[in-house]
């Protein structure tokens, strides 16, 4: 079990997580955070609603220019192989629109396209600001220019990523400097409905902000 485990089993407060995080070297981080499984990640969202809420400029830092893309290993809690569980965030800030930011999801299901999104602050939408501080919104998608190396943009409507995106959207809670937690909900018929789907995230600072 790792200190990490054994402080969210412990039910400690999320300071005293976040400092324990933020002590460590950016790969020990990134392994414990992203060895999480369900039940850890899941108790993890639950501690992180105490937290300060989490802005857009915890996934891209103001010093990072427009269209600089900024990556976020992470690991979600599809019942699948733990090969298909990893993947990445992978965001920017818009050169359009400061005040959000644009992003897909890289995955190792590779038969699967990115999950375009467009992901900005919750303040606006109280229901939604009790679930997280900034939600990342596959309803929508890139309209303009993306950085340079990214996949076409595609519809969440078009091929298999339907299956995956359509009609979602993942809310977020910051744990640490470099860390954040999210809980996917889905709206059809009966509303916005959570599910129970959690994964986390830890941030890698570009080497040339």
């Amino acid at each position: 079990m790792s200190e990490l485990e054994r402080r969210i089993r412990a039910q400690d407060a999320i300071d005293a997580i976040a400092g324990y995080l933020d002590g460590l070297d950016a790969a020990r981080r990134e392994r414990e955070v992203n060895g999480l499984r369900r039940a850890e990640q899941a108790a993890l969202f639950d501690i992180a609603a105490d937290a300060a809420p989490i802005r857009i400029t915890h996934f891209v830092p103001e010093r990072v220019s427009a269209l600089t893309p900024v990556h976020h290993p992470g690991r979600n809690t599809i019942a699948t192989l733990t090969h298909f569980q990893r993947f990445e965030k992978r965001f920017a800030r818009s050169a359009d629109e400061p005040d959000r930011l644009i992003g897909y999801n890289a995955s190792n299901a590779w038969f699967i396209k990115p999950g375009y999104f467009v992901a900005y602050e919750t303040d606006a939408r109280p229901e939604w600001a009790e679930r997280g501080g900034v939600v990342v919104d596959y309803h929508q998608v890139p309209g303009g220019e993306v950085p340079r190396g990214w996949p076409a943009v595609v519809p969440n409507a078009q091929g298999l990523q339907r299956l995956v995106y359509l009609n979602t959207r993942d809310f977020m809670r910051r744990v640490s400097t470099h860390v954040s937690v999210g809980r996917a909900s889905r709206e059809d018929a009966k509303g916005d409905l959570l599910l129970d789907y959690w994964f986390t995230l830890c941030r890698q600072d570009p080497e040339n902000e």
